[in-house]
């Protein structure tokens, strides 16, 4: 019988039961942490965790994330939430509460390489990645008894030119009012414009280089052919710039010319499995904020 894995509670990720999270951004000016942090007091709530970034503190905007621990979350936090517009409309503020106890729900979409698909699987046994994969999509059928032997789903969606309407129907079936977050674990599609509409800010890929060099087919020949001295990998959002969405995180390795081109991909595969993982890790811990192409992240 086949072993079917579970993931591992984290003993250091404590009772989350009362902890929520705030994010906000807004244009800068002086009072706001004053504000917010009495408000929250004022609730009842304890300030845990506070980072906070300005642009500019002459016009420029203000991010800031809070986490916060309030007894009876789930009585108090919509009463919270409430009230908070009054303070979110004396500031101009765009912002967003979630519950830390709250799982998001992550559909990872593969094609036939799978390091990035098995470092997401493996920090999710380990109780590193506090989500719930609830699906593997994909447009082959290699990773099927990999991902059904961690009791998750798979579904395989062949693409062809001929049957990519069609496909893509079927996986916005599955994932539509269903998932929070999409992971491209080197998923060798491109993803259309609904369901970037239907997703902003919540696909994540992985580009296999140190964006923007090396863009387009056969990047770690490229980079052999130029006699490159780094390789990187960079995780950003879709968005419909092919490639050019918001970057999230990005990591580098030096190289030389003793490398060969198996021996890039193979340094390559390790730099983008890691980075994708903390980028996935950092979106479902609501520790990023956009703003117009850009991210905070507070890591």
């Amino acid at each position: 019988m086949q072993q079917q894995y579970q993931p591992q509670q984290s003993k250091h990720r404590g009772d989350k039961s009362k902890r929520a999270r705030m994010l906000i951004s807004c244009p800068d000016r002086p009072g706001i942490v004053a504000a917010v942090s009495h408000f929250l007091y004022e609730h009842g709530a304890n300030i845990v965790q506070s980072d906070q970034y300005t642009m500019d503190p002459e016009g420029g905007m203000f991010f800031i994330r809070f986490e916060f621990d309030l007894n009876d979350l789930e009585r108090e936090l919509p009463i919270l939430q409430e009230d908070f517009v009054r303070v979110a409309d004396r500031f101009d503020m765009k912002w967003h509460t979630f519950r830390a106890s709250r799982k998001k729900r992550i559909a990872i979409f593969v094609s036939k390489e799978d390091h990035c698909l098995l470092e997401l699987l493996w920090q999710w046994q380990a109780g590193d990645l506090d989500a719930d994969i609830a699906m593997v999509v994909s447009n082959h059928n290699d990773m099927r008894e990999l991902v059904e032997g961690f009791g998750i789903p798979y579904h395989h969606i062949p693409v062809t030119p001929e049957t990519k309407p069609e496909a893509e129907k079927k996986q916005m079936e599955l994932v539509a009012d269903k998932i929070d977050l999409i992971v491209l674990a080197r998923y060798m599609q491109i993803i259309p414009q609904k369901f970037i509409e239907q997703f902003p800010n919540r696909i994540i890929n992985i580009h296999h280089s140190f964006l923007p060099a090396f863009v387009g087919g056969k990047p770690y020949q490229q980079a052999y052919s130029r006699g490159v001295k780094i390789i990187g990998a960079t995780a950003h959002y879709v968005t419909e710039e092919l490639d050019g969405g918001p970057i999230i995180e990005q990591d580098v390795q030096r190289v030389s010319h003793r490398d060969n081109v198996d021996d890039l991909k193979r340094i390559g595969r390790t730099i983008e499995r890691v980075v994708l993982a903390r980028g996935v890790k950092w979106h479902i811990e609501d520790r990023m904020l956009v703003h117009q192409n850009k991210t905070v992240v507070f890591n």
